[in-house]
């Protein structure tokens, strides 16, 4: 858990979790999906508390109960959202719930330092927060830039930071950052670590790099206004073409959004510094040190978006201001109440209706292929879905054939795709066709077992069984210990004549593994080509004791007995 970069993410304090979970539940999923609603749920609370010391700061002379209001307006709003839905049914995302757990924790101890009135209790409580910023790091690094965060707080709504002067309140705001940077620093050092290790950067140019984030953050600011077509993966195209519309649209968006917020700044401070939060949070994960296919992530934007829910808490404080000092009147204060509360029942249907969506694989990529159709990834990943199953029905095959065809309309250079067709055509008893869509994915994928296994069994059922030989040895070696990969080297054998060596390969399979049924099958007609009846008797009696209606349809079709 402490050496692991799996997927190349470093998070030790997430697999203690995920290690607890299973002490206390084994492999019964309800219990994964408990402890991140439970993360979840306390993640609110915590949104709720954060929210109401901001807004106070922002507001002082709101009234207690404007106050209580827009800060539960704001947990609501970030609690029910359907972008939180992946974060947490998802249960890999547990490093998102528990790191947002630690992030929330490290900001509100902050706060109640920067309040504390005595020196002691201030420094006992800034410990308090590096050691939870520390922890949050250990959980998953998207927190590296909660240092930058505390200076926005710093500038608004705290106003410990006056303009850009080096005075001494505005040294000795900066100076107490120095401990958050040293742990955000080496944070950052070991997550470039960890995706470095397992080859996960991507190599793209720096106008790339910069249309990518440009794009990531109209991106998220589009999906929490209106949450539409949500997908667990938003692929991206397969060149990144900064003149395109869609992401010099963006970088058009985000110069007239920053723009127009720094011009109202004296006016609107919060609006100003809600954006700051959220570029800042956006950086790491929009596209500027890029790892992975996907042009975006809805899980990206559980701590990112938070400030648009503190935003949101801010509109109701305003609300019930100017209810209380006569400027807005009660039939319209109470359309606005009911307005709002419409607006979270609504985004906690979609959010309910997103959830189903995460119920299981099938529905998963099922759904991915339709809000998302320009995603090969997720075309390929329900055509194999299909494909895999334990009981394949021929028009699934078929159907999964149009998704990998279209996953090679859209990306012909993926590998998997032809792959995936090559299995699909072979369900169909139709090796010719495969053959040739897998020996492209060889060609890609020369170590791919399970596109070497396939091509060896085409190249089987077309009786070119000297062919498949050299497939199937590879894919023996890659993988020693699988009966049916060497039952179908030894098919191959006995095909082209090598009946001892066959036998060879077969026993080892049979011994190895003596209840599989494809390697006792061949061994069966490998003996009967050897004219070996006693053994042949011996493995078929073998046969029909494990497997009766396989041994008796052998037996009529090759007329052992």
């Amino acid at each position: 858990m402490f050496t692991t970069t799996l997927s190349g993410h470093y998070i030790p304090l997430t697999w203690l979790t995920l290690g607890l979970d299973y002490v206390i539940w084994g492999m019964e999923p309800a219990g994964y999906h408990f402890t991140n609603l439970v993360l979840h749920a306390a993640n609110a609370t915590l949104v709720y508390l954060l929210a109401k010391h901001l807004l106070t700061s922002a507001r002082p002379a709101a009234g207690e109960y404007a106050l209580r209001a827009g800060a539960a307006v704001a947990a609501l709003f970030f609690a029910v959202h359907p972008l939180r839905a992946e974060s947490v049914a998802w249960v890999t995302q547990r490093r998102d719930v528990l790191s947002g757990l630690l992030f929330l924790t490290s900001v509100l101890t902050y706060l109640r330092a920067t309040a504390a009135q005595r020196h002691s209790r201030r420094r006992l409580l800034l410990l308090a927060s590096i050691a939870a910023f520390t922890l949050a790091m250990l959980a998953k690094s998207i927190v590296m830039t909660l240092p930058l965060l505390l200076l926005v707080l710093d500038w608004y709504p705290l106003r410990r930071l006056q303009g850009l002067s080096w005075s001494e309140g505005n040294r000795h705001v900066l100076l107490e950052k120095i401990p958050f940077f040293a742990v955000a620093l080496a944070g950052a050092e070991v997550s470039y670590w960890g995706v470095a290790r397992d080859g996960l950067v991507t190599n793209y140019s720096l106008a790339s790099r910069v249309a990518l984030a440009l794009y990531s953050f109209v991106f998220y600011i589009s999906k929490t206004v209106l949450p539409s077509d949500l997908s667990p993966l938003y692929e991206l195209p397969s060149h990144v073409d900064v003149l395109d519309t869609q992401f010099l649209g963006a970088s058009i968006a985000v110069v007239l959004l920053s723009l127009a917020l720094v011009a109202l700044a004296p006016r609107w401070p919060g609006g100003l510094a809600a954006y700051t939060w959220y570029a800042i949070m956006v950086v790491p994960i929009g596209g500027l040190v890029h790892v992975g296919h996907q042009l975006a992530y809805d899980h990206y934007s559980y701590l990112s978006c938070l400030p648009f829910a503190v935003l949101a808490g801010g509109g109701v404080v305003c609300l019930a201001g100017a209810h209380a000092d006569g400027r807005l009147r009660p039939p319209l204060f109470r359309a606005s109440c009911g307005a709002i509360g419409t607006l979270l029942v609504a985004l906690a249907f979609l959010t309910w209706l997103q959830v189903q969506v995460w119920r299981d694989t099938e529905s998963l990529w099922m759904h991915a292929t339709s809000a998302t159709p320009e995603c090969s990834i997720c075309h390929i990943n329900y055509g194999m879905l299909l494909v895999n199953r334990s009981a394949v029905r021929p028009w699934e095959r078929r159907l999964a054939i149009e998704e990998f065809q279209q996953a090679l309309l859209l990306k012909p250079e993926r590998a998997e795709a032809y792959g995936g067709l090559g299995a699909a055509l072979l369900g169909l008893r139709r090796p010719r066709e495969a053959e040739q869509a897998l020996l492209r994915a060889v060609v890609a994928e020369p170590r791919n077992i399970a596109v070497l296994n396939n091509l060896g069994l085409a190249l089987n059922d077309q009786r070119r069984f000297g062919d498949a030989i050299p497939y199937l040895r590879r894919a023996v070696a890659l993988r020693e210990h699988d009966p049916i990969i060497r039952a179908n080297l030894g098919e191959a054998l006995l095909g082209s004549g090598h009946i001892d060596e066959a036998i060879v390969e077969l026993r080892r399979a049979t011994d190895k593994w003596p209840f599989q049924l494809e390697p006792r099958k061949v061994l069966v007609l490998a003996y009967h080509e050897a004219r070996n009846g006693v053994e042949m008797r011996k493995q078929f009696t073998i046969l029909r004791q494990l497997h009766p209606v396989v041994a008796q349809d052998l037996a009529l079709k090759h007329k052992l007995m």
